[in-house]
C-alpha cells in the first residue's frame, strides 16, 4: 500500500540518478565521435534507447502518483481504493527495479569504437586513357596470379605510370575483390621512410607518433592479418620494405605493385613481372592530343589541322606534352608555329617537359616551368582588378621589360602569344575574348603577396592601381621600386621629382594627368616601361623626358598631347612607341622617328588629324615624309600607319620591309585620285585591318591583278 513519502517520490529519486547517469554516457559519446572520429557502439545506443523509453514512463508514475496519495486516509495508512493502490505499488515497483537494471547496465569502460576504413580510396584520374587500356588489362591480369606478388612498372617521365597505377587503384572501387585494404603511397626522389609509414598508418588506422622502428612493428601486427595491396607511385631507389613494416606480400595473398622511372629499381625491388610503360603510336597520340585541343580550336584556323599534327607528331607520344600542349590550346597560327619550333630546338623548354608541371599543373604558380613565365605572371598584377588585359600591350609591355630576349621579327610577339596561353590554361590568366585576358582577384592577391612580400627584393613593386587615387603616393614611397603601377586613378599632376635608380616599368596611364614636372623624369636612368596612354587632358610631355636613356616602351596612345618633343632624339634604346589615336597630334620633328633606329614598333593608326599641321612636320602633306623615314627602319617589324595620300601609299608599297610589317593601314582624306586598285594592297600579308575614311574624290575601286604585275 503506497505511502505519503514513498513511491511516486522514491521513483522520482531514482529516475533522476539514472538521467545523470545518461548524460554522463551521452558526453563521453558525443566527445568521442567529434574528437577522436569514433562511432557509437551499438549497445550503447540501444541502452541509451532504452534509459529514454523508461524516462519517459517513469514521468508518467510520477504524475499519477499524485492522484493515488490523495486516495490515502488515516494518515496515509490506508486507501479508499485498496484495489488501484495495490496496482499502482506494483508499477511502480516494477519500474524501480527496471531502473535499477539500467542504472547496472550502464557502467560502460569503451562508449565508442573506430570507424572501419572504406578498402579503396578514388583517385582523381582522367576517366580514359588512351592507349594505356592495353597495359592496363595486363597488369590487372597479373594480379590475379598466385605466383606473382610484385609488379613494377617503369618508363619515361610524364609518359604516363601514375595515371595508369591510379587507373588500376580505382578499378577496385567497382570489381568484386577479396582485398582488405589498398594502399596508395607517392614515393618521389626525396624518401622518407617515416613518410611512407605515415601514409600507410592514415589508411591503416595507425596514427601514433612513434619512433621508425616501434611503428614498424606496428604496421606489421596489422597488416600480417590482412590482404593488402600496396600501390607506390613515383620509386626511385630501392625500398626496404621491412624498415617500413610492411609484410613481403606473398604470391597468394597480397600484392604490391610500384612505378619507376628506372628500370633497375624493378629488379632492386624485387618485382616478379615487369612492364614497360611505353610512349603512344601516332594513332593513339593524335588521339589524345585531339581530346585536350577540342574541335572547335582545330576549326578556328586553316591552317591549325596540318600545324597541330606536326606539333603532335613533335611530342614524340609521350603523354604528358600532349596532354599540356593540348590543353593550351592554341588559336591563333603563331602560337602553333612557336609551340612547334620551341619543341624542336628545347623541348624541357615547353611547360609539361619538367618535373614541375605534372599532369594538370594544379594552378600553381610554382609548377610555371621557366622563370620567364613566373615573371610574365607577376607583371599581370600591375594592372587593376577585374582589369580586360589587352593581349598586344601586354607582350610589348614584356618586351620592353626583356623578358622575351633572344627573339626577333615576328617570333618575338609569337613567343608573347604563348607565355599567355600557358598561362591562360594554367588557369592563372582567363581570357576574355579573343584579344584580352584577365587576372583572377585570388591569382591577383597570390601574385602581388609573391612580388610584395616572398621576393620583395627581387620584385619590390608598388601597385596603387584602382585605388581611386587623386595624388601620387610620396616620393620617399618610390625609392627602391622595381615596378609602379598607378594605372586607373584620378591623379591630375606628376609634380615632385622622384629618385628611382632601379624603377624598370611606370604606369601612370588612364588617369586626369595635366601636367607632368620637367624633372620629373630626371632620376630614372633603369626605366625601360613607360605608360602614359589614356590621359586625355595630358597636351604636352616634360624636356626631362629626354633623361630616359634606357626606355624602350613608350605608350602615349589616347592623349591629347600636341607635338613630341625633339628631344626624344635621346632615347637611343626605344623599341615600341605607340601614338595610336593621339587625334590632336600635329608636330613630329623630321628626323625623329629615324632617329629611332631600333625601333620594332610603331603604332600610328588615327594618329594627328589636326588641320594646322606644321611644314617641319613630318605628318604635313599625305605623310610623304613619314613614308621615306619609315623606310629607313632596318628592324620595324610591327607597323600601324595612317596616309593621307594615295601619292605616300604608292611610295609605302614601294618598300617590301613596309609591307610585310603592316598590320593596319588607315586610309583617310586621300583625295588625290579618284580611283583606287585594291589588288595594290595584294602583297600586305599580315594586314589585319583597312580602312579608307572620307576619300571624297574616290569614284572607282579596281580589281586588276594584271596591272600590279
Amino acid at each position: 500500500m503506497p505511502q505519503r513519502d514513498g513511491s511516486g517520490y522514491k521513483s522520482g529519486g531514482v529516475c533522476k540518478k539514472l538521467i545523470e547517469a545518461k548524460n554522463d554516457v551521452m558526453t563521453r559519446v558525443v566527445n568521442a565521435e567529434q574528437q577522436q572520429q569514433l562511432r557509437r557502439l551499438n549497445k550503447v545506443q540501444g541502452w541509451l534507447s532504452r534509459v529514454e523509453g523508461a524516462e519517459t514512463e517513469i514521468g508518467e508514475l510520477i504524475t499519477d502518483s499524485t492522484r493515488e496519495i490523495q486516495k490515502l486516509c488515516l494518515g496515509g495508512y490506508c486507501s479508499k481504493n485498496c484495489k488501484s493502490s495495490y496496482k499502482f505499488g506494483k508499477k511502480v515497483a516494477k519500474k524501480l527495479h527496471l531502473v535499477v537494471t539500467l542504472m547496472g547496465e550502464g557502467a560502460f569502460e569503451l562508449v565508442a569504437e573506430k570507424v572501419p576504413l572504406a578498402a579503396v580510396d578514388a583517385r582523381p584520374v582522367e576517366p580514359t586513357i588512351v592507349g594505356l587500356n592495353s597495359t592496363l588489362e595486363k597488369v590487372w591480369r597479373c594480379l590475379g596470379e598466385e605466383r606473382v606478388g610484385i609488379i613494377g612498372l617503369y618508363g619515361m617521365g610524364g609518359v604516363g605510370k601514375t595515371t595508369l597505377l591510379a587507373q588500376i587503384n580505382n578499378k577496385f572501387l567497382d570489381t568484386p575483390n577479396d582485398f582488405d585494404v589498398v594502399i596508395w603511397v607517392v614515393v618521389s626522389k626525396d624518401m622518407q621512410l617515416e613518410r611512407i609509414q605515415e601514409k600507410i598508418g592514415e589508411r591503416i588506422g595507425l596514427l601514433e607518433n612513434r619512433s621508425l622502428e616501434e611503428r614498424a612493428s606496428g604496421i606489421f601486427k596489422i597488416l600480417s592479418k590482412k590482404k593488402f595491396l600496396l600501390l607506390l607511385d613515383d620509386v626511385w631507389e630501392r625500398i626496404d620494405l621491412t624498415k617500413v613494416g610492411i609484410p613481403f606480400p606473398s604470391k597468394n595473398t597480397s600484392k604490391d605493385v610500384f612505378t619507376t622511372r628506372l628500370v633497375d629499381v624493378c629488379s632492386l625491388m624485387g618485382a616478379q613481372k615487369i612492364f614497360k610503360v611505353e610512349c603512344l603510336r601516332d594513332k593513339e597520340a593524335w588521339e589524345l592530343f585531339l581530346d585536350k585541343v577540342g574541335e572547335e580550336t582545330l576549326d578556328s584556323h586553316l591552317d591549325i589541322p596540318k600545324l597541330a599534327h606536326t606539333l603532335a607528331k613533335e611530342c614524340g607520344g609521350l603523354p604528358l606534352a600532349l596532354i599540356t600542349t593540348g590543353l593550351g590550346c592554341k588559336k591563333s597560327q603563331e602560337e602553333w608555329s612557336y609551340a612547334i619550333e620551341i619543341l624542336r630546338r628545347s623541348a624541357s623548354e615547353l611547360p609539361g617537359m619538367g618535373k614541375e608541371v605534372y599532369p594538370l599543373l594544379k594552378f600553381s604558380y610554382d609548377s610555371l616551368s621557366s622563370e620567364i613565365f613566373r615573371s610574365c605572371l607577376l607583371y599581370c598584377s600591375l594592372f587593376p582588378e577585374d582589369c580586360k588585359i589587352d593581349k598586344i600591350e601586354l607582350i610589348e609591355c614584356w618586351i620592353g621589360e626583356g623578358f622575351l630576349n633572344g627573339y626577333e621579327g615576328a617570333e618575338v610577339h609569337n613567343q608573347g602569344y604563348y607565355i599567355i596561353g600557358i598561362l591562360v590554361h594554367a588557369c592563372l590568366l582567363e581570357e576574355v575574348g579573343s584579344d584580352h585576358v584577365r587576372m583572377h582577384d585570388a591569382i591577383r592577391d597570390m601574385t602581388l603577396w609573391i612580388a610584395c612580400e616572398v621576393e620583395k627584393e627581387k620584385e619590390n613593386v608598388l601597385v596603387s592601381a584602382g585605388a581611386q587615387l587623386t595624388a601620387a603616393p610620396e616620393v620617399r614611397k618610390w625609392e627602391q621600386r622595381r615596378r609602379i603601377s598607378l594605372m586607373r586613378n584620378k591623379i591630375e599632376k606628376l609634380s615632385d621629382t622622384p629618385t628611382c635608380p632601379h624603377l624598370l616599368s611606370l604606369f601612370p596611364n588612364i588617369n586626369r594627368l595635366k601636367t607632368i614636372a620637367s624633372g620629373f623624369f630626371d632620376f630614372m636612368p633603369s626605366l625601360t616601361v613607360l605608360n602614359l596612354s589614356n590621359n586625355g587632358f595630358l597636351t604636352k610631355l616634360p624636356p626631362g623626358i629626354s633623361k630616359l636613356v634606357s626606355l624602350q616602351y613608350l605608350n602615349l596612345s589616347k592623349t591629347s598631347i600636341r607635338e613630341l618633343p625633339k628631344e626624344l632624339k635621346a632615347l637611343v634604346n626605344l623599341k615600341y612607341l605607340n601614338l595610336e589615336h593621339s587625334r590632336y597630334l600635329h608636330t613630329i620633328p623630321r628626323q625623329l622617328i629615324c632617329s629611332f633606329s631600333m625601333l620594332r614598333v610603331l603604332r600610328m593608326v588615327n594618329c594627328g588629324y589636326s588641320d594646322k599641321i606644321p611644314l617641319d612636320s613630318i605628318l604635313f602633306g599625305g605623310c610623304e615624309s613619314l613614308v621615306e623615314e619609315l623606310i629607313s627602319l632596318k628592324h620595324l617589324n610591327v607597323l600601324t600607319i595612317a596616309l593621307k595620300s594615295f601619292f605616300a601609299l604608292q611610295r609605302f608599297l614601294s618598300s617590301h620591309e613596309l609591307q610585310n610589317c603592316t598590320k593596319s593601314l588607315n586610309l583617310r582624306y586621300c583625295d588625290d585620285s579618284k580611283s583606287f586598285n585594291i589588288y595594290s594592297l595584294a602583297d600586305l600579308k599580315h594586314l589585319d585591318k583597312l580602312d579608307l575614311i572620307y576619300c571624297r574624290n574616290l569614284e572607282e575601286f579596281k580589281v586588276n591583278y594584271s596591272e600590279i604585275v
